[in-house]
């Protein structure tokens, strides 16, 4: 029987999604490790930081920085969203909507697409921020919307994906199952690749979507739920399938991290490791951060460990972001990014970005690193380039 984890938000499923939620803490969980001085850290440059005003109002919501095309969007729970330069923070448009948003921002199919807790989809002109359409649709949204072509896709919180036109937000087909009892309060965003969806669900299961119809290509079993209690059985997969060369990586909060085929949803390996976060990878291998606040580094091939780092126990780690093939960089509950060396994950350095946690996980593009605070600091960190080999 796999142990009960330490657990965030829960909310009960069937007629109680209406925002009935708990806190639990399982009594295994310890005090955050001390952090120690670091002998020759990396020197980190702050390049840009912009204070977004909101953050996620203490709540554990979807919304995350996203890169795209040279550009940073992000928004707050207050209702702001933000597109900025990436290489200088700049504002290039902002939009107050007043909406508790919750889930986003996604961007593709020339808009920018967020959620709320009020069950809404916004969509605005990726140029100018001008709304194009608002939707309601069947439950909160806690993770970013997606987009390509003429469909966007939503995940919403009673477990439907939805595909919505992406020209005036009109439903084209929905995807549903039901969902265990007792679910961990979030979901993973549908990611998009050629022409299928694909999507981590409650239970443990990952689905691939035609995303012309919305029919299933395929539905494989990552964890099968086991225990006496609802809890023992929870198994969900919360963070984002990551699909690289041919393969979807997925991670499921109290299963197993695996990798499936992404044309034939056949299971090509998988290993017990709880997590609540999205994995990451490089060329050379996939990252993880479970849900004990230890950093692993897993062949891509067999799933097994190249490293794993434990100096950052119960820090309530974001997930990963991969850089450069040179650095694994996560945020923990206190503020604090950590840079680790991709080789064999020992701490390179850290910085500050504020009081506030960093759950959702740094961005990283052309050498940068974009790192959300829960309290709205948003800052852009660069670190020296590796000497070469």
């Amino acid at each position: 029987m796999r142990p009960v984890r330490r657990l965030w938000p829960l909310i009960l499923a069937a007629g109680l999604l209406g925002g009935c939620a708990s806190w639990l803490e399982s009594p295994a969980g310890g005090e955050p490790a001390e952090l120690t001085d670091l002998v020759d850290p990396l020197e980190l440059a702050t390049v840009w930081r912009r204070d977004l005003g909101g953050g996620s109002d203490g709540q554990q919501l979807g919304l995350r920085p996203r890169l795209a095309g040279g550009r940073l969007y992000a928004a707050d729970h207050g209702g702001d969203i933000l597109a900025m330069e990436a290489e200088t923070g700049a504002v290039i448009w902002r939009v107050e909507t007043g909406e508790p948003l919750s889930g986003g921002p996604g961007v593709g199919a020339g808009l920018v697409l967020v959620g709320t807790t009020e069950a809404e989809v916004f969509a605005l002109d990726i140029d100018t921020g001008e709304e194009r359409w608002r939707v309601r649709v069947t439950s909160e949204v806690l993770a970013p919307p997606a987009a390509a072509v003429d469909t966007v896709v939503v995940h919403t919180l009673d477990g439907r994906i939805l595909g919505l036109n992406a020209a005036d937000g009109t439903e084209r087909w929905r995807y549903e199952r039901s969902i265990p009892v007792l679910t961990l309060r979030g979901n993973g965003a549908p990611v998009i690749d050629g022409t299928s969806v694909y999507c981590g669900l409650a239970g443990g299961k990952v689905v691939a979507l035609d995303l012309a119809k919305g029919v299933p290509v395929w539905e494989a079993t990552v964890t099968v739920p086991s225990g006496r209690s609802e809890l023992e059985r929870l198994a969900d997969i919360d963070g984002d399938p990551l699909v690289y060369a041919g393969v979807v990586f997925v991670a499921t909060y109290q299963g197993d991290v695996a990798a499936v085929g992404q044309g034939t949803g056949n299971l090509l390996w998988q290993r017990e490791l709880s997590s609540y976060s999205s994995p990451s990878a490089d060329w050379r291998q996939v990252y993880v951060t479970d849900d004990q606040g230890f950093v692993w580094a897993l062949d891509a091939n067999t799933g097994s460990a190249r490293w794993r780092q434990e100096a950052l126990a119960n820090r309530r780690l974001s997930g990963p972001a991969a850089l450069l093939g040179d650095y694994v960089v996560v945020g923990d509950l206190e503020g604090y990014v950590h840079w680790l060396s991709a080789d064999d994950g020992h701490i390179l350095g850290r910085a500050r970005v504020g009081s506030d946690p960093i759950s959702a996980a740094p961005v990283a593009g052309n050498g940068v690193v974009y790192v959300l605070g829960q309290g709205g600091e948003l800052a852009a960190l660069r670190a020296p380039e590796p000497a070469s080999p």
